[in-house]
């Protein structure tokens, strides 16, 4: 991917703004590690081949409610801002009137148009199938989660740079200054869950906060619950997330029968005292049990069954993604990290991205006679190397059939090589969510120094290549499916044709 300055990511925003329908078909703007994510009034108005052939966007993703734009790690964050900028800026012109102030490029699509079209049915399909109200409730719970990332990012690569120096006695006057940088967040992780919650789910942010703030604050442990002294964080995450949740069904019953004068008094007060009490003398003792429970089972699974773990969990990660159900994982990274310091699981599902990798390779390879596939693939594995899917999985895999099937081969093949590792004693995790491929390596932490964690984890990726690459190299075609797609739908002319004879 071509560098870019704050004048490129400002003209991708102006140019992405009116295919998506302009500003007043805009409802939310955010963005995650690697997607620019867009609530849209009326789907209708998104030009969808115009946004995928804008030559910035890498791929682009309906999940449920939002319509997500596929830009890549950093590139997503930096157009984010200046999209919400014009956003806030823009008119809302009515749809069909008014000039268009963008010059919009329509650059030449390199994907085979046939696997475009069977890519973009799939999406819409996965996405009718997603709209059921367990798993808009678990894309609302991941949209809490989402928002913490870059903080995570952030703490954990501290926290990394922190153990190294640490380790070799490097600056030992900093290294306390570093600890707490990479700590705090942790510590009050709980409050920014609450806040989150409340507005994801419609309370008041502070208000979310402040009943969080009951599961960190050191004065719980005069308390007890269940025969048992509270600590403080105990429920972790998990807690946080049901005190506000609580508190924002409270808030909202509140608004509808306290009387609006004494609103403003009565309404925060109630929420918070119910809430704090049930947390106090509830949530948090079980929240704790169910927290521990996770860390517990983590931990177990991959140390007594860990490559049949580590195979299962590979083998079926880009199958959760397709049916949505990964975003129920969002909350148990999160609860491993704050207890840990780190997420087993990530690195294990993070395989599947190299299972992928490999099977897009192997395409390559075996379609040499089509050019347009060729291009496609070029084009996305810088990408899929950095942890970036989607342009392999819609553009090339999952159209295509087969090789989706022996991607998920390779996933399971690396996610084996982890989990052995894990059953030998040498766990492999991650201080953060989001990242994976590459981009993973300097958030890798284990329990046998930094040198040995990456190195087993880059073995899984490269394990996951190559049976990705093999899988796909040998089974991902029949006879007849490789007959017909080993031509050129589109071949170059000749550029010195020979004459016709007579």
């Amino acid at each position: 991917m071509a560098p870019t300055t704050p004048d490129t990511n400002q003209r991708t925003a102006g140019e992405l703004l009116p295919l998506v329908g302009g500003a007043g078909n805009i409802t939310s703007v955010a963005h995650c590690m690697t997607r620019l994510r867009l609530g849209v009034r009326d789907r209708a108005r998104v030009q969808d081949d115009a946004v995928r052939a804008h030559p910035a966007v890498l791929g682009v993703v309906e999940d449920g409610d939002t319509y997500q734009i596929v830009l890549g790690p950093g590139r997503a964050a930096r157009v984010t801002r200046w999209f919400g900028q014009l956003v806030e800026a823009s008119p809302v012109v009515a749809p069909g009137t008014g000039p268009s102030t963008v010059p919009v490029p329509v650059p030449v699509p390199v994907t085979a148009e046939a696997l475009a079209e069977r890519g973009a049915a799939l999406r819409a399909d996965r996405a009718q199938r997603n709209a059921t109200p367990f798993k808009r409730l678990l894309r609302r719970i991941a949209a809490v989660f989402v928002p913490l990332i870059p903080a995570l990012i952030g703490c954990g690569l501290i926290a990394g740079l922190n153990g190294l120096l640490v380790n070799s006695g490097l600056l030992p006057g900093i290294t306390p200054a570093l600890g707490a940088m990479a700590s705090a967040f942790l510590a009050l992780l709980a409050v920014f869950v609450g806040v989150n919650t409340a507005k994801e789910f419609g309370g008041t942010p502070v208000i979310g906060g402040a009943v969080a703030a009951v599961v960190v604050f050191p004065g719980v442990t005069e308390i007890s619950a269940f025969g048992q002294r509270l600590s403080p964080g105990q429920g972790g995450v998990l807690g946080a997330l049901g005190a506000a949740l609580l508190a924002t069904a409270i808030e909202r019953w509140c608004r509808r029968w306290v009387p609006e004068s004494v609103d403003v008094l009565l309404t925060p007060t109630l929420t918070i005292l119910l809430t704090g009490l049930v947390t106090l003398y509830g949530l948090m003792f079980v929240a704790g049990e169910v927290s521990s429970a996770i860390g517990t089972g983590a931990d177990l699974l991959l140390a007594s069954t860990g490559a049949f773990a580590g195979l299962v969990l590979g083998g079926l990660f880009l199958p959760l993604v397709m049916l949505g159900l990964h975003q129920a994982l969002i909350p148990l990274h999160t609860t491993l990290i704050e207890q840990q310091g780190y997420t087993v699981l990530l690195p294990v599902l993070a395989m599947a991205g190299a299972g992928q990798v490999g099977a897009a390779i192997a395409v390559f390879f075996r379609l040499r006679g089509n050019r347009t596939i060729r291009a496609t693939i070029r084009s996305a594995l810088p990408a899929g190397f950095v942890g970036v899917g989607e342009p392999l999985i819609y553009g090339v895999s999952l159209p295509l059939g087969r090789p989706f099937v022996t991607a998920c081969v390779g996933g399971a093949a690396g996610g084996a090589f982890v989990g052995l590792f894990s059953m030998l004693g040498t766990k492999v995790g991650s201080t953060a969510i989001g990242p994976s491929g590459w981009a993973l390596f300097p958030l890798v932490q284990g329990n046998r120094g930094f040198g040995v964690t990456v190195a087993v984890y880059g073995g899984g990726l490269v394990v996951g290549y190559l049976a990705g690459f093999l899988a796909t190299y040998f089974f991902g075609f029949t006879s007849q499916s490789l007959k017909e797609l080993n031509t050129d739908p589109d071949p170059e002319p000749d550029p010195n044709p020979e004459p016709a004879r007579a």
